[in-house]
């Protein structure tokens, strides 16, 4: 069973979390706080294994919570869940270890993937003592695509491919080009564009628009 903090102000907002969480199976809301410093107390106190921690908090936010949490060494993992949206901030949160970020308003479906994945790899990683670079992969893609997602691959793309292109946008960690991708993976330019479509149709990447001089806009893909 993991334990899980929630770290919001707005009761409304735990309450619903609360009952998220509860519904994924091998998980436990083990309190609730309602600022930072109430937060790392509890980390401190309850030590559990996961924190789901909001960045606007009536006393310091989010990532100063972070990171008085990575200060003190407290062994816990924290996803995100916020309106917060800003590249800056989504880029202070991963340099002090989140393993997830979630915006706000989100669907169950998207926190139920992150807990699952958050399942797999804390069960994966405790019950060995390395890891190869393969099971890495497999976590990773096990994270974003489903079984739904596997049955309704159109015609003529592969799940292999798909499998490679997804996990080259993953390990990027950035916004990349159907021109990067076909460079990267070997193949043409038309088809590393079908399969990066299908993954924004899908909502597993999204589509950012990159506008220069003269020529047409280039369309570079991220994974949410």
């Amino acid at each position: 069973m993991v334990d899980v903090l929630i770290v919001e102000d707005d009761p409304m907002v735990v309450e619903v979390n609360t009952g998220f969480v509860s519904a994924v199976a091998g998980f436990s809301v083990v309190g609730a706080a309602g600022t930072g410093k109430e937060a790392v107390l509890m980390v401190q106190k309850y030590r559990p294994q996961l924190v789901l921690l909001d960045i606007y908090l009536p006393d310091m936010d989010g990532v100063a919570t972070l990171e008085e949490m990575r200060r003190r060494q407290l062994p816990t993992d924290v996803i995100m869940v916020t309106a917060a949206r800003d590249a800056e901030t989504v880029r202070r949160v991963f340099r002090f270890g989140a393993v997830d970020y979630i915006i706000k308003p989100f669907k169950f479906d998207r926190l139920q993937s992150a807990l699952q994945y958050y399942a797999a790899m804390h069960s994966r990683l405790k019950s060995k003592d390395d890891i190869s670079q393969q099971e890495l992969d497999e976590l990773a893609w096990s994270r974003f695509v489903h079984d739904d997602t596997k049955e309704n691959i159109p015609k003529g793309l592969s799940e292999v491919t798909l499998k490679q292109v997804l996990l080259f946008l993953i390990k990027s960690n950035r916004a990349v080009s159907a021109y990067e991708v076909s460079e990267k993976l070997g193949m043409a330019r038309v088809t590393a564009r079908r399969y990066l479509e299908y993954l924004e149709n899908m909502g597993k990447v999204s589509l950012e628009v990159q506008y220069g001089g003269v020529g047409r806009p280039i369309n570079r893909y991220r994974v949410i």
